[in-house]
């Protein structure tokens, strides 16, 4: 048996194929969580292909860090496969129960989130226990992908995820750092109270004496490995419509959620064409809305009306200007990007040439852009995964998942967290991310593919919620206007400005910042070398070598196989 080969150093986070010269590739895979990543190699070694790989890596990712991802959450996927003809984005985003009402938590609402991502009401019933719920799309995205674009069945691609479920994983530095952070400043549910909001939370994730499981320690789940083993063996329909479905809708009944076993058979995913933009001659595919793939192409048009080799990368100009482009794309996210099924949004003007060209004038007449929020606090969305893969066929993989904020619900005797996407639609009737029976929730999810000459060059998502697109952005101009390789590209310190001051990586020089601070500009400075969003990705070269990275802030790794 071809066993996966060992990384290469820069904390396993980087490996290219050219380290694999003279044998038999069959593809290669990067995500945050290693023992996903092995997961999905194992799947590429046995003759699966990309969605194969990925759709492997996504079960897993579900049991060793199940507050990110799993089959109570959502996603969206990008799938190129050239020698089918197949370029597709498959969409499984998270919907409104249909009980749900446009103004049923209008006057509970509190405050938002700085970057937009949520709303805390005064009860905090859209964010922890069982109305924060809404119906779940993951497990149909991903049995979906299996079925139009993978080579193997359900069961096979399962058999990782089964495996790792009944041996337990071992609580990593980002799954420990994720439950233990104090949300509470900022008006939040903190994590450690959703672990601990179900029965089945406190037996899983904590001690008899109630102490949360520590760095190192083995977490066990059995509840969640018998789930997994039951939808192997009986499909989705099990989940959405059947026994497994009745149990789920008796636990919300019992406990006044919204949800209902009409929400769960009705529910349907879709397929879309990408969105299609171009930055520097390269053509960028993309999300659709109710995603940001729109405001990932307007930053990068904005951005592409000016030349930013002559800016040193990082500089007072350099930061400035992205800030400022950055915040008008903020705008006209939060104004026009909503689910397309219910409102008519204006996206060939916002990715047009013509409209950057309009904003980067503005930028450049002094006019600062100002992001408006209701009564906002500061947060930093930290809730999602990613997985990137390719094989030798040239089929991609770029899938972005999760169960949005957790709701902290354990369905007794089934070991998987439900949603909290609640949180993330507008309490306010009238805009473009309001609550609307059986509305898909607006998303900053943005899986992208970048071709040259109509050849993949590069492929890369991100978790990290209103970030994501700003950071998928600065890869693109980190590997193109600064002439870096993938891993300098994620590894380069990030700035962020999706509200009305400017979030900087702690590696950013503070002589850069204080210039800012002085020209007036809010400075948050973070205390983590790697923060605001969690880029995968892999590189592509003419010659076909692969180079696939994983960014430091989370655990993750590549692997070529």
């Amino acid at each position: 048996m071809i066993q996966p080969p060992m990384n290469t150093p820069n904390n396993h986070s980087q490996i290219t194929s050219q380290n694999m010269k003279g044998k038999l590739m069959r593809g290669i895979i990067v995500a945050p969580q290693p023992e996903a990543v092995e997961a999905g190699a194992t799947i590429l070694q046995k003759g699966g292909n990309a969605i194969d790989a990925a759709i492997a890596c996504a079960f897993v990712q579900g049991v060793v860090d199940p507050q990110m991802s799993g089959i109570g959450g959502f996603g969206s996927m990008q799938v190129y496969m050239p020698k089918r003809g197949v370029h597709e984005m498959l969409e499984f985003y998270c919907k409104a129960p249909l009980a749900a009402t446009p103004d049923m938590w209008e006057s509970a609402l509190k405050k938002e989130a700085a970057d937009g991502f949520a709303f805390m009401l005064e009860n905090q019933q859209n964010e922890i226990g069982y109305q924060s719920i809404g119906t779940p799309g993951s497990l149909k995205g991903y049995t979906e992908a299996l079925s139009s674009y993978g080579r193997f069945d359900l069961a096979d691609v399962m058999a990782p995820a089964i495996a790792q479920a009944e041996r337990g994983f071992v609580v990593r530095p980002h799954v420990h750092w994720y439950w233990t952070q104090d949300q509470s400043r900022n008006g939040q549910v903190n994590i450690i109270d959703k672990l601990r909001f179900s029965k089945a939370g406190r037996s899983v994730y904590f001690h008899p004496d109630g102490k949360l499981k520590g760095l190192g320690e083995r977490v066990y789940n059995p509840d969640l490995a018998q789930t997994l083993k039951r939808i192997a063996q009986h499909g989705p329909d099990l989940f959405y419509n059947g026994e497994m479905a009745e149990e789920f809708i008796d636990d919300m009944q019992a406990n006044g959620g919204l949800l209902t076993m009409e929400d769960l058979r009705q529910y349907e995913l879709t397929k879309t064409a990408p969105l299609w933009g171009t930055y520097r001659g390269h053509e960028i595919s993309t999300s659709q809305p109710p995603a940001s793939g729109p405001a990932l192409l307007q930053f990068l048009n904005i951005m592409e009306q000016f030349d930013l080799s002559s800016y040193p990368h990082n500089s007072v100009e350099h930061i400035a200007l992205m800030s400022e482009a950055m915040r008008r794309m903020t705008i006209d996210k939060d104004l026009f990007i909503g689910d397309p099924l219910y409102d008519d949004l204006p996206v060939d003007r916002l990715i047009s040439k013509e409209y950057a060209a309009e904003l980067a004038q503005d930028i450049l007449s002094g006019r600062r852009a100002e992001v408006s929020r209701y009564s906002s606090v500061e947060s930093e969305p930290k809730d999602t995964t990613t997985v990137v893969a390719c094989d030798s066929e040239g089929n991609i993989a770029a899938l972005t998942h999760t169960i949005a904020s957790p709701s902290g619900v354990i369905t007794n005797g089934h070991g998987f967290m439900w949603n909290g996407c609640m949180s993330r639609f507008d309490p306010r009737p009238g805009h473009a991310k309001s609550l609307a029976p059986g509305k898909r929730r607006a998303s900053s999810q943005a899986p992208t593919i970048m071709f040259k000459d109509q050849r993949p060059v590069l492929a890369v998502s991100a978790p990290g919620g209103g970030y994501i697109a700003p950071a998928i952005g600065q890869c693109v101009m980190n590997i193109l206007d600064y002439k870096m390789s993938i891993q300098e590209a994620i590894f380069a310190p990030r700035a962020m400005a999706i509200s009305n001051a400017i979030d900087v990586s702690n590696r950013i020089p503070n002589f850069v910042t204080d210039v800012l601070a002085a020209d007036g500009y809010k400075i948050n400075r973070s205390y983590q070398s790697y923060p605001f969003a969690g880029l995968h990705g892999i590189q592509m070269s003419a010659s076909g070598d692969w180079t696939g990275c994983a960014d430091p802030q989370r655990d993750g790794m590549a692997l070529v196989v």
